[in-house]
């Protein structure tokens, strides 16, 4: 499901630098105090997206013909549609920090 950490880590370094230069700079702590959900925030995203990719993508032996038809009408939408393109496109580089 795509390179998730690689972009997970980088938004890491992101909230991390922004809470380092604002306590150096002027004593400030709450970019610290909320690095941590910051960072969680995102990776529940990445990690609900590669959930879905991967039940969209593949099947299981235990799943009966309701999530095979519920399979190819994601994927139905997913190629007909331009918003869910978008989310996907969106979802799969990276989401924004």
């Amino acid at each position: 499901t795509g390179a998730k950490g690689l972009n997970l880590a980088a938004s890491d370094i992101y909230y991390l630098s922004r809470a380092l230069i604002a306590y150096y700079q002027s004593g400030a702590t709450e970019l610290m105090d909320r690095y941590s959900a910051d960072c969680l925030r995102r990776i529940w995203k990445a990690e609900r997206f590669s959930w879905w990719m991967t039940t969209l993508l593949h099947t299981f032996p235990q799943e009966g013909p309701f999530m095979a038809k519920m399979q190819n009408a994601e994927l139905d939408y997913l190629s007909s549609s331009t918003a869910m393109m978008s989310a996907i496109a969106e979802n799969y580089v990276g989401l924004p920090y």
